[in-house]
């Protein structure tokens, strides 16, 4: 398997609709979120602009500080650090992008009697 660092260098996209997924809580498919990356990417220029959002909608569901600059700053400036950053946030939350939305929740809901593993986190509660 890939770092993430190594995979966002080649295909940021992808990162991206990792991160999407779980920050939609699955209402947007990994493939529909970087599809639309991509798109962005090439029809604009402009695909740090969708992918700030949801680095905005991550910082309100877990009350994370908007330092040191603002999100658009941070994705405008260093996009494949942004993505990263936010992949490793949610790996350190106890989700993994890898998986996806719902095998997360699965696992959540799974395994040792429905406790949640260390560090799962309903988000936006």
């Amino acid at each position: 398997m890939m770092c993430a660092g190594c995979l966002t260098c080649w295909c940021p996209c992808i990162t991206f609709g990792k991160v999407a997924e779980i920050v939609d809580r699955g209402a947007t498919s990994c493939g529909t979120s970087g599809a639309l990356y991509v798109l962005l990417a090439s029809l604009t220029g402009c695909h740090w602009i969708y992918s700030c959002t949801y680095r905005s909608k991550m910082r309100a569901q877990y009350a994370l500080p908007d330092a040191p600059c603002c999100d658009c700053c941070v994705h405008y400036c260093c996009e494949p650090c942004a993505l990263v950053q936010e992949y490793k946030e949610l790996k350190a939350r106890g989700y993994d992008p890898e998986i996806g939305w719902h095998l997360n929740q699965e696992r959540r809901n799974g395994g040792a009697g429905g406790v949640n593993p260390p560090g799962m986190q309903e988000m936006g509660r």
